[in-house]
């Protein structure tokens, strides 16, 4: 069966970087999407960061130009480079991914998505 395991989080101080990773297994769809999750404390889960099976990628606004989606497919990781972070930042950051092809629309929403890590937490501080 599919598995989706994340590493990476961490605590730092406002400004700081961290690089999640998801290894991806038994996952072998010749169309695919990955995604990044946060949830922060008491709230639902919402998309930061996309990428299609042509490298095409999608971010949200808050996160556009801190931080970077790419997926190594020689050794299926997705990675999550975080750059300049801030503290509303602080979250559980989940990766999920789906095959198929997705409307651009549909790429940051939870519902899309079939498969799930545990999470990784990633707290910043001021």
């Amino acid at each position: 069966q599919v598995q989706l395991v994340e590493s990476g989080g961490g605590s730092v101080h406002t400004g700081g970087s961290l690089r999640l990773a998801c290894i991806v297994s038994r996952f072998t769809y010749s169309s695919s999407i990955m995604a990044w999750f946060p949830q922060p404390p008491g709230k639902d889960p919402e998309g930061v960061a996309a990428i299609d099976s042509a490298d095409v990628t999608r971010y949200v606004d808050s996160v556009q130009g801190r931080f970077t989606i790419s997926l190594d497919r020689a050794v299926m990781t997705l990675y999550l480079q975080m750059n300049n972070l801030k503290p509303e930042d602080t979250a559980m950051y989940y990766c999920a991914a789906s095959p198929g092809n997705w409307p651009w629309g549909r790429l940051l929403l939870p519902g899309t998505y079939q498969y799930w890590g545990q999470g990784t937490q990633v707290t910043v501080s001021s």
